[in-house]
This record gives structure tokens, C-alpha cells and sequence, in this order.
């Protein structure tokens, strides 16, 4: 099963991003084989609208089954939704430990946006 984790960073070690339309990355993680891909999410850190929208479509496109983050807003959440990715919310300081955290089953699916549009 292919994640999606929003991040600063472009490595299990980096820091969990909570924003998920600006966050700077997305690592995909096979949580299978470990295999990971990094996608730059640079042109949307600044974007004055559509910014969960386009992240959303590249985790699309990435294969990713489900997205971990810190929160999550409307058009973001309407977009995954559709796709069939599960969106999950952790507090957690790093990738790999949300990574062990979904593993364990600890992490709830979002069954509704947490944030109103254009959180910062």
C-alpha cells in the first residue's frame, strides 16, 4: 500500500508538514517494501487559490491509497474522497513515526474535513 505524508523534508526522518495543500512535499511510501518518492509541491506554496485541489491530484497520480497530514480542508478532502484515498491525521513529529503509528492502526480516517478552505 502506497502513503502519501505531508512533510518539509524528503526522508522518513523529516518532519510531518500539518498543512496539506501547502506543504512543501509529499512522500510516498510503499509501507510494504519501504520504497519511497518525493513530489515537489513548490508551486503550490504560494498559489492564491487551488492549492489543496492541485495537491490533491498529484497524490492522485502518485498512487498513493491514502494521505497522512496534520489537517485537511474542504476541496482537498472532496478531491481524495472521490479518488478512494483515505485521509488520516497524526500529530506526529516525523514521517516514520506516523508511518509506525498507521501501521499500528492507531491513526482514524477522516470522514469530513477538519479545516475551513485556505487554512494556512
Amino acid at each position: 500500500m502506497k502513503v502519501a505524508f505531508t512533510t518539509t523534508g524528503t526522508d522518513l526522518e523529516a518532519p510531518l508538514d500539518p498543512r496539506f495543500g501547502r506543504s512543501p512535499f509529499f512522500v510516498v511510501c510503499d509501507a510494504e517494501s519501504g520504497a519511497i518518492e518525493v513530489i515537489d509541491n513548490e508551486k503550490n506554496l504560494n498559489a492564491s487559490q487551488g492549492a489543496g485541489v492541485q495537491a490533491a491530484g498529484s497524490v492522485v497520480r502518485s498512487g498513493a491509497e491514502c494521505v497522512i497530514t496534520g489537517h485537511c480542508g474542504p476541496n482537498a478532502f472532496r478531491v481524495l474522497s472521490m479518488a478512494g484515498v483515505r485521509i488520516y491525521l497524526t500529530d506526529a513529529p516525523t514521517i516514520g513515526e506516523a508511518l509506525d503509528r498507521f501501521r499500528a492502526g492507531s491513526l482514524q480516517a477522516l470522514t469530513q474535513a477538519d479545516v475551513e478552505g485556505h487554512w494556512a
